[in-house]
């Protein structure tokens, strides 16, 4: 089920950036990006609270966490910005993932990087939640939750790249976590497993729409819905296609497709005229798989393994572990 959530989430961000949607008074493209981010980082919060209720080693999980985010994401800046010619202030906020705070570092040839900013920031900050208080400490992550999206509506930021204005949609995934583990009672699970997908499919979709105005707030919670309700009991049809075969494929070159499809829009492959430019689509879009599938397969999983291989020094497995 996560991998077919997470190859939707990814397939949207590419739709929303690669290709025209719909007339532009309807903003599909403004609606798809963040209704595939929200995904991704639905799933990202869900799956490192798991992991952290089922590991007591904060070594373990930043050295995963690392070897999973930091190969790849500094071999595309190593490429890209001394290509692109990006002066020397860029530099260290984007390889130190705090590039999208203010005054704003992110250089145009990697502007989508600001995500992983993102990410990993809440990385530290689970991480230092945990290593101070334990696993109690994730119970926090529901009210800076609802922290940051009251924050948000009493600014008026409907949608942001601000780690402060964004990470709800992180720390709402974290909650399913909590939910899905048994660690809220039993009538948060019954919510989340009795709604109905379809209603949660329409509500979220409005809800990433520019023109919904105070539905943004909600994104990150119909996403957490959205996704949860699928961990239960989902229609036969929606459970048929998110374990799908092409789905699975996606999910698995997921993170490179992200980090390589910005980087190459800025390439030949991207530029020209309106019409020149989709007519190259189809040889973007199959670069893009192709090098995703290389970096996934030759560079990244040879990391990862080594990260596993490193961060078991510091394991101590739990009853009932999960795989991350």
């Amino acid at each position: 089920m996560l991998d077919g959530w997470r190859g939707i989430s990814i397939l949207l961000v590419l739709g929303a950036h690669l290709l025209p949607l719909s007339p532009k008074s309807w903003h599909f493209n403004e609606m798809a990006g963040p209704m595939g981010m929200a995904l991704f980082f639905t799933l990202s919060g869900f799956l490192i609270t798991r992991f952290l209720l089922t590991h007591d080693s904060i070594r373990d999980f930043l050295i995963r966490r690392f070897f999973r985010i930091v190969p790849l994401a500094w071999l595309a800046l190593i490429v890209a910005l001394p290509l692109s010619s990006a002066p020397a202030s860029v530099y260290l906020p984007n390889f130190l993932f705090y590039a999208n705070l203010p005054p704003y570092y992110l250089a145009p040839v990697a502007d989508h990087f600001w995500s992983l900013c993102v990410e990993v920031q809440f990385y530290a900050t689970v991480a230092l939640i945990v290593a101070l208080l334990g696993r109690r400490g994730l119970y926090l992550l529901i009210v800076l939750c609802l922290g940051v999206t009251l924050n948000r509506i009493a600014s008026g930021v409907e949608i942001a790249i601000v780690t402060w204005y964004r990470v709800d949609e992180i720390l709402a995934g974290a909650i399913l976590a909590l939910v899905h583990g048994g660690k809220m009672g039993l009538f948060a699970p019954k919510l989340v497993a009795r709604s109905n997908v379809c209603v949660l499919l329409v509500l979220f979709a409005v809800s990433c729409h520019p023109a919904s105005g105070f539905a943004n707030y909600l994104r990150p919670y119909l996403a957490a819905m959205l996704v949860g309700t699928t961990l239960y009991r989902p229609p036969e049809l929606v459970g048929a296609i998110l374990r799908s075969r092409s789905l699975r494929y996606i999910a698995a070159i997921s993170f490179a497709l992200y980090v390589w499809h910005g980087l190459l829009i800025h390439t030949w492959l991207g530029q020209g005229e309106r019409l020149t430019k989709y007519l190259k689509r189809p040889l973007l879009f199959a670069a893009t798989v192709a090098l995703a599938h290389l970096s996934t397969f030759q560079f990244e999983q040879r990391w990862i393994a080594f990260g596993k291989r490193l961060s078991a020094r510091y394991r101590r497995p739990q009853v009932g572990s999960v795989p991350e």
